[in-house]
Formats: structure tokens, sequence, C-alpha cells
């Protein structure tokens, strides 16, 4: 996780940085840093959010720096602890997203050898390295202190006595764009468009020297020429444009996300062969991803036949893998660990492998055999959302190709569908649950991975507890928690679960728990039993899932709203997770 961002060039490295991690804040944000070099290197870092900041003075102008926005992972969020660390001399600066796994040895050999340590993190024993092992060339010194390290790191350092900042990657993201006289370095693209579309993303083992107009890449002792990729993108697509949040907005662009991705022209013919030739499917794929990957399940074992299994990735390492399965690995930021891990491990069991991802350039789009983009657009909003909704249109069209053109007729009343969802008033509902301290969510067949789904957006974004169950599982041990304060969130579409859930909303009732229940609009059962209705006309299972999906989001948004969280950056949350 982490955000970090470096300039050099003829711009004022201060404004650029502050800038650039504004934009990089859904990657963490307890705390923040600056560091500029300007024949000495000023260093300004406080715990709290980059938004936070105010240049009193206490760091010069110069050309030449780096930043950092923070998800704590090794020590709490404070002054001490925030990044840009710093030698004992005071001539180096780093900072680094990752986690380095031998720390605790390194800091142990560096304090043996009289350096003193100023903070609890891992990350500060990269910054003695480079006291101990500079000689003058930037880019042999980061040789040399890479070659320590053990663990993910993006890393960014500057040096009084250089008028560049060197870089290093193994993974954990890291970009460089290349302007006119200038060189900015982030985590992604979103600090980077703004001054260039010429863009190189370093790969692992990749180690960089760059000032405003020069740069040397190598990688396993050899220099390496990357020529830039141009990369179309709209800024202002990363605005909130009048919405309150960023997660309404995309929320309202769910619809055009998933119209967008449904259209795609990609590799489908090919991923659709490569599919129909293996004797199963395994989905691995973490949080949001992994909810969609079971929606995946269900679909494709219903309308193809082909069965798919589903693992949490962070669960993956401990499977083993049949090299007669194909492994779709889903991930929204294409750089979560766990899911990077989970693709190496399905190949080095000779897998073949798929990866479904929004983002250009990512680590797993380069390891992967066959890559499919969704077309959601930036997702600046730590909770995702349309990232979700484009997750599906991606799975749906897979299912489609794979399940005949009955399955493609299905698909045409999804946009609709989510459209129409965005007119509705929650405020009933929003009432009911903003009063409670736990929430359960319940469905059955495709719709319990919506259950969960919707369980988790509201619990992220509300911290009110809520947990998602199997609607036959109510009864094998949470219906103990049922109460008049714990509201049950049940999805009730017709079809085959929908007798059974009406079984389930009278055991519920008869416990007096309120129901908000999501339902077609003339079911007059289900307006019987629960307090409220969130009425989603019936169409087919493909738009009833995404529709039911997108009322739910609407839900949590505004009961979270409701209660004053702080909905874009949910607490202790991070959207590209690059650690294990």
């Amino acid at each position: 996780m982490c955000g970090i961002v470096g300039y050099t060039g003829w711009r004022d490295a201060e404004s650029v940085l502050v800038e650039g991690l504004k934009a990089l804040e859904y990657r963490g944000y307890d705390s923040y840093g600056l560091a500029i070099s300007d024949g000495a290197i000023s260093v300004v870092k406080d715990a709290g959010r980059i938004s936070d900041y105010r240049n009193n003075g206490n760091i010069p102008a110069g050309n030449v720096g780096i930043g950092h926005t923070r998800w704590a992972t090794h020590g709490v969020p404070s002054a001490k602890n925030a990044h840009p660390h710093t030698d004992c001399t005071g001539n180096f600066a780093i900072v680094h997203n990752g986690i380095i796994e031998n720390y605790a040895r390194l800091r142990a050999e560096l304090t043996s050898s009289g350096h003193v340590f100023a903070s609890d993190t891992d990350s500060e024993v990269i910054a003695h390295l480079f006291e101990e092992c500079y000689d003058g060339d930037m880019m042999h010194s980061l040789q040399e202190v890479v070659g320590r390290l053990e663990g993910s790191y993006a890393v960014l350092v500057i040096s009084s006595e250089d008028n560049a900042i060197a870089a290093a990657r193994n993974r954990s993201p890291l970009v460089i764009g290349v302007g006119d006289g200038e060189i900015i370095c982030a985590s992604d693209l979103v600090p980077i468009i703004n001054y260039t579309r010429e863009v190189i993303f370093l790969e692992d083992g990749d180690c960089a020297v760059f000032s405003e107009n020069t740069l040397r890449i190598v990688n396993g002792g050899s220099d390496i020429a990357r020529p830039p990729e141009f990369i179309a993108f709209d800024p202002e697509s990363a605005r909130k444009t009048g919405f309150d949040h960023y997660m309404i907005k995309e929320i309202f662009e769910e619809p055009e996300a998933f119209s967008r991705t449904l259209a795609s022209v990609q590799d489908i013919d090919e991923i659709q062969k490569f599919i129909k030739r293996a004797e199963s499917v395994m989905v691995v794929a973490s949080g949001t991803s992994y909810h969609a990957g079971m929606i995946f399940r269900y679909l494709m074992e219903e309308f193809s036949g082909i069965p798919v299994r589903t693992e949490i990735a962070s669960e993956y390492r401990y499977v083993r893998p049949s090299p007669d399965e194909v492994v779709l690995v889903i991930s929204q930021s294409g750089e979560t660990a766990d899911a990077l891990t989970a693709l190496r491990r399905a190949k080095f069991y000779r897998c073949r492998t798929i990866a479904l991802t929004n983002t250009l350039g990512s680590s797993i789009t380069r390891e992967a055999d066959h890559v499919f983009y969704t077309m959601a657009g930036p997702e600046i909003s730590v909770a995702a959302t349309k990232s979700f909704i484009a997750q599906l249109a991606a799975l749906m069209k897979i299912v489609s190709f794979c399940g005949g053109r009955g399955c493609s007729l299905l698909l045409t009343d999804v946009k609709q569908s989510i459209e129409a969802v965005l007119q509705l008033d929650v405020a009933e509902a929003t009432a009911i649950c903003a009063r409670a301290s736990t929430l359960i969510s319940i469905g059955r067949g495709v719709f319990y991975p919506v259950a969960l789904e919707a369980a988790l957006k509201m619990k992220e974004i509300s911290y009110i507890h809520a947990e998602g169950y199997a609607g036959g599982e109510l009864k094998h041990g949470p219906i103990a928690l049922l109460s008049e304060e714990t509201p049950v969130i049940a999805f009730v579409p017709p079809g085959e679960t929908r007798n059974l859930m009406l079984a389930n909303l009278k055991e519920i009732a008869s416990r007096r728990a309120p129901i908000v229940a999501f339902a077609d609009p003339d079911d007059v059962d289900v307006a019987e039993i629960a307090e409220v209705v969130i009425p989603i006309r019936h169409r087919n299972v493909f738009a009833d899932v995404a529709a039911y999906t997108v009322a739910a989001q609407m839900l949590s948004y505004e009961v979270a709203k409701r209660l004053g969280r702080d909905i874009d950056k949910p607490r202790n949350l991070a959207k590209s997770v690059t650690v294990e």
C-alpha cells in the first residue's frame, strides 16, 4: 500500500509532490512527508493527511524531491514513523512502499555498527544502508542496497550530493513519467498524467536513476532500454464533478462502466477456447474481487456446465493447483500482493492463467498468459463499486461466450436495470440500518455472494459490524444474534431461491428482527413480512445480480453519510493492497 512520488525537473518540487500525494491518498493516509534536496536535504512530515499539510517555511524551494503518504505496517501512525526517513548524516532520504522482511536482522547489524534509528519502521534500514554503501555513484550504491533487501519494495532515494533520484522496484508498483525537461515517478499513473502521458512501468528487479534530462535503468547488472508508452487518460474523470463523494459519483458511473467493458474488444475468443479446453476453472481473488469470482462460479456452472472453484488469494498458497485447470486471477489494481503470489504459484504448477484487472501495465498483466481489461476508468474512492460492476461485466461476457447466444441476449438488460436502481429512494432503509450496531445480510444461490458484498460495503464505510451469510445457514448459528436491534438485509429475487428465502424471512420476523428486503415490487409476500422493501424490477438473473448489488452499494453509502463517516477514505483501509 502507501503512495510515493518523486520529482526532478524545472518545477517547484514541493507543489508537485503535494498534489501527487493527494491523488494517492487512496493507498494510505495515516501520515505523510516530503523531502526536498537543494544542496542539503530538508524533511517535513507528520501524522495525519497530506490535505492537512501547510508550508510554514519549514521546507525550502527546490526542484528535486520525494514524498510519501502512508498505510502503516511497522510502527503506529506518528510523526516519527512517517516517511521520508533519513540516515544518521542527513545526506540521504528515502520513501518506501512494501515490507522489508529481513529488516530486524539488518537493523541489528546496522545498530551494532553505530547507526542510530529514529523510527519503529522497517523502511528506515534503507536510509542507513545507503549511508553504508554510498560510493559517489547512485546506481552502484542502489544496487548494493537492494542486494541486501528481502521482501517487497518500491523505493525512492535522494542524496544531498546528487541532483538525481534513485528508484528500485520489487513486487510493488512504480511508474516513471518522462516529460519535457522533467521526470515524475509514482506508485501509479494518477499523479503523473497531469504532466506527461509518456510512461515507463518499472519491472521487478529494476534499478533506475534519473534527473530532469537523463534516465538509466539497470536490471540484473545490465542496462535496459525501455521506450515510454503513451497512456490515454482523461484527468477530468478522476474529479468529483459536483458529487459529494467519489463513491457516489462512481456508483452513478456504473451503467457506462458496465457497457464499456461489455463492448470492449479483447481476445475473448481465445479466452473462451482457453477455458473450454480446461477441465475446470479456478478463480483466485481477494475482497470484493473474490465476491465477483463467486458470482462468476454460479453463472458459469449454470450456463456453460464448466466446473468452477473459487479460492481466496491469500489462501491459495496452501492449495495444490492442478495443471489441467485454468486459473483466473482477479485484481482491480493488478498489484494486489496476494493475487500476484497466487498467479506465480499457478504458473509454477504449469497452470494456464488469465488476469482480470482494471490497470494497464500493472504487474499482473505482464505475468499472466492472457489479460482481460475492465473499462471502469479511474476509481478514487477506496471502497470498490464501479470496478466491481466492470468485473461483473467482464465475467458475464466470458459466461456468455461459453454459454451461448441465450446468455448474450440476457446481458442486454443489465445497463437499463442498473440505471433504474440509481433512481431508488433508500431513506427508510437507511434509517433502520443506521441505528444498528450489527447487521446481517443474507441471500441464496448467486445472491449469496451479493449478500457477502453488501455486508463488506456496509462494514467498510459505515463501520457497522455486518456479516453476510447464505440464507440457509442462518439457522445454523447466526440466528442467535437476531433481536429487535439486529436488522437483516435480505435479497429475495424471483426464481428458484424465492420460496426458501421467504421461509427464512418468516424465521427472522418471528425473532422480531427488522427486515430490509430487496425484491420485485410485485412480490406481495415479501412486502407482508419486511419492514422495508427496496423495489427492483425483475428482468433476468444477470440484470438482477447487477441491480441488487448497486442498490446495496447505495444503501451502504447513505448509511455512512448519515453517520458522518469519511466515505472515500475509510479508516485503516487502502485501495491497492500491495503487502501480504
